[in-house]
């Protein structure tokens, strides 16, 4: 009764997914994963919702826990290829993939994944390289307007000397160089997160209420009411020995 009932939460679940209503999904796969704990479909289908959703720290946790509980079904390398591919993990996404397609040779649906995973870190690399290039090229065109702005708007020229003009320019351009490879780092850096678990909110009040027991079991008025309850129980021990 309970496989029969957590079948049919997962096919709720597969109907949210199909109307788009993942967090919704999310729920009907946890209550069916509570049902049917060793169900390893359960698993990658909340996964796939979690990704979704974005929830990239939840959905890698599920695809690991399929793979745990099915290390021979590709589909949990699937999912685990996905979760790693949307949070730009590239080479890590394609060694998933690859074990997948071990499992499930010449299917279409993980080399479709493989291909895009290539092109994608393709993408990404020309990135690297162009974008701060880029805002080189940019740099040089603001200088070149400051320098005829200077030239032609203002009665006294400031920059009168070519080399200056040059200097100005240059220094405009590596300006724009920087700030190009500035966004890049920084891009790389937010991407580094993207898997973190989420911040525990209530953990501050946790900790403080634990500390709040603590400290009532450790005060004198604490300790001596276990001092008390102590002895009563060794008289009653003294009186029922005397009887």
């Amino acid at each position: 009764m309970s496989s029969e009932e957590a079948n049919n939460l997962k096919t709720l679940g597969n109907a949210s997914i199909k109307e788009e209503k993942y967090a919704e999904a999310i729920l009907h796969y946890s209550h069916a994963i509570k049902i049917d704990p060793n169900n390893y479909q359960l698993y990658s289908n909340r996964s796939l919702a979690f990704l979704k959703m974005q929830q990239y720290y939840s959905a890698m946790e599920d695809a690991e826990q399929t793979i745990v509980l099915k290390p021979d079904w590709a589909k949990g390398y699937f999912r685990k290829g996905e979760v790693q591919l949307a949070t730009h993990l590239y080479t890590d996404a394609l060694l998933s993939y690859r074990l997948a397609l071990r499992l499930m040779p010449a299917d279409l649906t993980i080399m479709e994944a493989i291909s895009r995973t290539i092109k994608a870190e393709q993408k990404d690399k020309r990135a690297d390289s162009q974008i701060p290039w880029l805002g080189a090229g940019i740099g040089i065109i603001i200088g070149v307007i400051i320098v005829i702005s200077d030239q032609i708007a203002t009665k006294k020229p400031t920059l009168t000397h070519p080399l200056l003009m040059a200097l100005v320019t240059m220094a405009i351009s590596l300006i724009g160089y920087g700030v190009g490879w500035m966004n890049r780092y920084y891009v790389k850096c937010n991407r580094d997160h993207l898997l973190d678990p989420p911040i525990d909110l209530l953990k501050e009040f946790k900790n403080q209420d634990n500390n709040d027991m603590n400290g009532e079991e450790n005060s004198p008025e604490h300790r001596s009411s276990s001092h008390r309850s102590s002895k009563g129980r060794a008289r009653q021990r003294y009186r029922k020995g005397k009887s």
